[in-house]
C-alpha cells in the first residue's frame, strides 16, 4: 500500500489539516488528531498508511501513536469501507426488538459479513454494539445517519436501493443520505450546509421530558451542591 499521497492530494490535505490544527491552542495541536483521522477517511475511505504517515508528520507523533488512536475508536476503519457503511445494532434492546433478524437478512442479501465489503464496493457491513438510539429500536445506521424502527424487509430494501444508485432518506438528518466520505469530512469539522435538513429528535426521544413538564416533575436537588 502507498505510504504517500500524490502531490496534488498531499497539498490539499495539508491545507485542510492546517485549518483543523488552527482550531486548537498553541502547544495543543495534538488534540487535532481525531478530526484529522476523519479527514483521512474522507479522502481514502479508511485510515490508510499514507494518512497515518501524514498525521504523524504534521503532529510530531510516531506512526504507532497515530495507529493506537485509530485502532481504539470503532468509527475509524482499517481497510476501505463501502460507499455506504451499514451498521446494524444487535445489542440488548435492538436484538430483542429484531436486530438479530435484521442482521441475518442483510448478510444474506449482500453475501457479506461483519467488516466486509460487497464486490461492487457500494456496501460494507458492521455488527454494532450500540447505536445510542434505543428509543427507536431496532436501529440501523448508514454512514452514521439513523434509520429507526427497522425490520428485516425495510433494511434489505434500503440497501438494495443504495446499490441501485437511488437516493435514500434517513429517518432523522439530511434529506438524502451522504456517502461515507462526505460524512467523514463533516466529522473532520468541515460543514456541508445540511445541518438543518430533516427532523431532529423524534417524539420517543423527548417523551420523558414532555411527561415531566406536564406533571411538574423535577430532578432531585443535591443538598450539598445547593449550599
Amino acid at each position: 500500500m502507498a505510504t504517500t499521497y500524490t502531490p496534488e492530494v498531499d497539498a490539499r490535505l495539508r491545507e485542510d489539516c492546517a485549518q483543523i490544527m488552527s482550531r486548537y491552542p498553541e502547544g495543543h495541536e495534538r488534540s487535532a488528531l481525531i478530526p484529522m483521522l476523519h479527514l483521512v477517511q474522507s479522502e481514502d475511505g479508511y485510515v490508510s498508511p499514507a494518512g497515518i504517515a501524514l498525521c504523524a508528520e504534521l503532529l510530531g507523533l510516531d506512526r504507532s501513536e497515530v495507529s493506537a488512536v485509530a485502532t481504539f475508536y470503532s468509527q475509524f476503519r482499517r481497510h476501505p469501507s463501502g460507499t455506504y457503511h451499514v451498521g446494524v445494532c444487535t445489542n440488548a434492546l435492538c436484538a430483542v426488538m429484531g436486530g438479530d433478524s435484521i442482521w441475518e437478512a442483510v448478510t444474506e442479501s449482500t453475501g457479506i459479513g461483519n467488516d466486509e465489503v460487497t464486490e461492487d464496493g457500494v456496501i460494507s457491513l458492521e455488527r454494532v454494539e450500540c447505536n445510542a438510539a434505543c428509543d427507536f429500536a431496532p436501529v440501523v445506521m448508514v454512514n452514521w445517519e439513523f434509520f429507526d424502527n427497522q425490520t428485516p424487509a425495510s433494511a434489505v430494501d434500503m440497501i438494495e436501493r443504495l446499490r441501485r444508485g437511488e437516493d435514500v432518506t434517513p429517518t432523522r438528518g439530511p434529506e438524502t443520505l451522504p456517502t461515507f466520505k462526505e460524512n467523514e469530512r463533516v466529522l473532520a469539522g468541515f460543514e456541508d450546509g445540511r445541518a438543518d435538513e430533516g427532523p431532529g429528535a423524534g417524539k420517543p426521544t423527548v417523551l420523558g421530558l414532555e411527561l415531566a413538564r406536564a406533571n411538574g416533575w423535577t430532578a432531585p436537588v443535591n443538598q450539598e451542591e445547593a449550599k
